[in-house]
């Protein structure tokens, strides 16, 4: 398949993903990156957001992703993501429940350090939710 894109996703736990796609979409820290093959070398931030994998003009694919780098080759498209997973799988509830804890948590936290910490924490959750209601493509 000479046309495809081989990505790669993988986490501080597994490799996530590992397919020829036609295109990826990725929430590069200064804007949304599309990756077609042949891309010029690039390596970029990733933002908290959503991975769009694309089979023809369909995207087969959304995943969450917390942060992390991307490495662009004309041939290969890797993301070292720090956490990952799939639209599908996020349960707004508990996400929801998840910042009202962290909001409990910056309340009391001591220092600066533990209150960016948090704040970087909810920031990533309201990402999440962002995600999930609203699919950019």
């Amino acid at each position: 398949m000479a046309d495809k894109l081989a990505f790669d996703l993988v986490s501080p736990e597994a490799l996530l993903l590992s397919d020829e796609v036609d295109m990826v979409v990725l929430p590069g820290a200064e804007g949304d990156l599309g990756v077609l093959k042949g891309h010029s070398p690039a390596i970029t931030t990733i933002r908290p957001g959503t991975i769009c994998v694309f089979e023809g003009k369909t995207v087969s694919k959304r995943l969450f992703v917390a942060g992390g780098f991307a490495e662009v080759t004309p041939d290969r498209c890797t993301v070292l993501a720090e956490e990952a997973i799939s639209l599908d799988d996020i349960e707004t509830s508990a996400v929801e429940q998840q910042i009202k804890d962290l909001q409990d948590d910056l309340s009391i936290a001591g220092d600066d350090v533990a209150k960016r910490a948090i704040d970087e924490a909810i920031s990533v959750a309201r990402a999440k939710l962002e995600a999930v209601s609203n699919p950019v493509y």
